[in-house]
């Protein structure tokens, strides 16, 4: 097997109990414990970056009319891609949600807003569904089911300089503590069928650049790639085997809140309808683990470890201080593994296996003198107990 294969998050997902795919849910992941804690410590990570920039967090519901869809025009767009679930006994056709954007706009309607109240941002980790066909599905770089780190934001015109800074920030800094420091953008312009008219479409253009330039970036340009309802600026993150995926993107979007009756009361009394910025960082969860896992190849940052810490007692008289040793951890919220069974020289094998970035080894000496042998990558280091966890702690 090449290093590439052993490599491939499917296979490092299997070695490490992440996740699985089974034949008769095709598309759909089955998350298992330890997968889990990397998806919920990465969400909330994402999620307090955003709640930190003024990100209002919503929930939509998942099934909604056929109606909506149609009136947004992404049911002409992506029709075909959408589970639809026929009406009973003469009722509403409807669709399990593709994306979140009409659903934000339908909350932004729920009560009038003042110009005052702008720029109004909206943030959700909700689950989407596509009928992706059976060829294009690849572990978790494609599947069915998926959740984004979806945000809308509506605003005025002349507010989408700032938030498209704001956005731009918050994405460099992520990836930047992710691992990723090589990140392409591009800007997308408008496609063959797009709604909208040339000059919203020309308007969009024209300030999506302004706004990327302002805000430090020089995207390279392509045509016929944007969204049906607007420009978008994405991002492309290199990985260790020099591969480009494309995350991070913000699109700006001139149709869909007038289509669907969004507006705001401006200085004058009048309504106004806003525009509304798309975007997400990560995009999907599960995708973005994925690369997470493929570009460390399986060891991930400190901070992103299921498993931060395993516990090694010498023999079972030592069991008592290592249970004692990971109890502080949990109590500073970290994550320790105490592996029992097998030889100790098994035992650091095991740890090596699943990937767990620090080792702490406890014998008769050390846990008579409250002690604990730390070893990372960087070699070994006698702590103090006390001196451990806040050498740990220090790292998250």
């Amino acid at each position: 097997m090449t290093e590439m294969e052993m490599n491939d998050h499917r296979m490092l997902g299997k070695k490490l109990e992440l996740f699985h795919m089974e034949e008769d849910a095709p598309g759909m992941v089955y998350w298992h414990g330890q997968g889990w804690k990397i998806y919920r410590l990465l969400e909330d990570w994402i999620r307090g970056k955003m709640a930190d920039l003024g990100y209002e967090e919503v929930r939509s519901p998942q099934l909604l009319p056929k109606s909506l869809w149609e009136r947004s025009g992404h049911w002409e767009k992506f029709g075909q891609n959408m589970f639809a679930v026929p009406g009973k006994d003469g009722g509403r056709d409807m669709a399990l949600k593709p994306m979140s954007c009409p659903c934000h706009i339908q909350i932004f309607n729920a009560d009038l807003k003042s110009y005052r109240q702008l720029p109004v941002r909206y943030a959700e980790f909700g689950i989407c569904h596509r009928d992706e066909s059976s060829g294009s599905m690849h572990g978790l770089m494609r599947t069915r089911g998926f959740e984004q780190d979806d945000a809308h934001v509506l605003c005025r015109p002349e507010q989408v300089e700032a938030e498209v800074a704001r956005f731009v920030g918050l994405l460099k800094d992520s990836y930047e503590q992710l691992g990723f420091s090589n990140v392409r953008s591009a800007l997308s312009l408008r496609p063959a069928a797009r709604a909208g008219s040339e000059a919203d479409w020309d308007l969009a253009e024209e300030r999506l650049l302004a706004a990327a330039r302002s805000a430090g970036v020089e995207p390279e340009i392509q045509s016929g790639e944007g969204a049906f309802y607007g420009p978008k600026l994405e991002f492309a993150l290199q990985d260790r085997q020099g591969r480009h995926w494309q995350c991070g993107t913000i699109q700006l979007d001139m149709v869909l809140p007038g289509r669907l009756g969004a507006s705001f009361i401006n200085e004058a009394g009048e309504h106004e309808v806003p525009v509304m910025l798309h975007h997400a960082v990560l995009g999907s969860m599960g995708r973005f683990i994925g690369m997470l896992l493929e570009h460390h190849e399986g060891r991930l940052p400190f901070w992103l470890a299921p498993d931060q810490v395993a516990i090694l007692p010498i023999g079972a008289d030592q069991e008592p201080a290592a249970r004692a040793f990971a109890a502080r951890l949990r109590e500073v919220g970290m994550r320790p593994r105490i592996l029992l069974e097998e030889s100790l020289q098994r035992r650091l094998v095991q740890a090596h296996e699943l990937m767990i970035p620090v080792h702490a080894v406890i014998g008769r000496r050390e846990a008579e003198a409250g002690q604990v042998m730390l070893q990372d990558g960087a070699g070994k280091c006698l702590h103090e107990l006390e001196g451990a966890v806040a050498t740990l702690a220090a790292r998250r």
